[in-house]
């Protein structure tokens, strides 16, 4: 009984720990985030660039992301991944100021060559997702 104590108090220690590493490195993460989708744009020629990270609380449980505000403009950006054949596909929703998606868009070479097969009915899942989880 002792044994089985002391293995339940070391995991519970560790999902504690990194819990915490977690929660205190996601503004570093998002903002690593936020260079990396900008380099994506600035490789594919689209004039958006993400300006900022934006914490959000919604109501419901969404898809996991990020939200980021688009530069010199009302609308914003959902950044999530998508599983297609086991491998993560990053994405950006680009979210209109009544909080509707107006587009998405893979963000990595992969992503792009993979798009083009994933199903319409799953992407309009996460779509349905994001806009009821959107709050400005």
């Amino acid at each position: 009984m002792k044994d089985k104590a002391i293995i339940f108090g070391w995991i519970a220690g560790l999902l504690i720990l990194i819990s915490v590493l977690w929660i205190l490195t996601a503004p570093l993460q998002a903002n690593y985030l936020l260079k990396s989708v900008n380099n994506v744009l600035i490789l594919n020629n689209d004039s958006r660039r993400l300006s900022e990270y934006i914490q959000k609380k919604s109501v419901k449980a969404g898809p996991l992301g990020y939200w980021y505000s688009i530069n010199n403009s009302m609308d914003e950006m959902f950044v999530f991944s998508v599983f297609q054949d086991g491998i993560l596909i990053p994405l950006g929703a680009i979210v209109t100021a009544n909080g509707k998606v107006s587009e998405v868009i893979p963000l990595s070479v992969h992503a792009t060559q993979i798009f083009k097969n994933l199903p319409k009915s799953i992407l309009q899942i996460y779509i349905n997702r994001i806009e009821e989880g959107y709050t400005r």
